[in-house]
């Protein structure tokens, strides 16, 4: 008996509970509105952009030949010693493989990403390109293009990693990164002389310099804006630049060593 009227009780609250509140429900709290306002894509009409060289100044290390003789294919692949040093300068002291980017001032803008994936090949056992940079959500395809055993070692710091092996010639490999991240190494553990660093921004304006140092950012929509630039073992340095409408501001970075 004492559990039937406990619950007869318990069936009778709602009912009052209805009766004293005049049978309305509580209105939720609205969500407070964002203050910041929607991002939204550049106007171009007056864009300019930034352009330059990467240098180098001082005594750049020597080239050495790499050791590729633990693999027949990869030996027999070059004619020539392959020489290798990180810091590639040419005879005017250009630097290469610097990346360089728009890493302030952006703020308030949306992109989309890239519809072309970006390649990274493994041709006579090296990566090509060395250095790559590409966008978050774009399409990254690494290819297998010689006939023997790779695997693509990738260890990003702010993306999952991955690790997969490319037995065959004609192989391909496609990953996206959601996130930004800069330097992000990628190798071959059955070579290990192979390497090569990715960079991944969430907008477009980023370059890769060339063998003489040279770089340039299009399509940037007047600002004040900073410059990084980044290199696999010289490290990271900035600067301030303004764009001015339809102009390309001219920017030189410096490394020493």
């Amino acid at each position: 008996m004492h559990f039937r009227k406990l619950a007869a009780l318990t069936l009778l609250v709602p009912f009052a509970a209805a009766a004293c509140g005049g049978g309305e429900e509580a209105a939720s709290p609205e969500a407070p509105a964002s203050s910041e306002p929607a991002a939204t894509a550049p106007d171009l009409s007056q864009a300019g952009g930034v352009a330059g060289s990467a240098m180098f100044t001082g005594d750049a290390p020597a080239a050495e030949a790499i050791q590729m003789a633990a693999d027949p294919f990869c030996q027999s692949a070059h004619s020539d010693a392959v020489m290798s040093t990180p810091v590639m300068v040419d005879a005017d002291g250009g630097l290469m493989n610097v990346v360089v980017h728009i890493s302030g001032g952006l703020d308030g803008y949306a992109f989309d990403s890239a519809t072309e994936a970006a390649i990274l090949d493994q041709s006579g056992c090296v990566y090509d390109p060395h250095v790559l940079a590409m966008q978050t959500g774009q399409t990254i395809s690494i290819r297998n293009s010689d006939d023997t055993l790779h695997n693509v070692n990738v260890q990003p710091a702010n993306n999952p990693a991955f690790n997969q092996g490319q037995p065959l010639a004609g192989m391909s490999l496609d990953r996206v990164f959601d996130n930004a991240e800069v330097g992000i190494p990628a190798r071959c553990d059955v070579h290990p002389w192979m390497g090569a660093f990715i960079s991944v921004f969430d907008h477009p304006y980023f370059s890769v310099s060339t063998d003489a140092g040279a770089f340039t950012i299009p399509q940037l929509p007047p600002g004040d804006y900073v410059v990084e630039a980044w290199h696999e073992t010289l490290g990271t340095m900035t600067q301030n630049v303004t764009v001015t409408p339809n102009e390309t501001a001219s920017v030189s970075i410096e490394f020493g060593s």
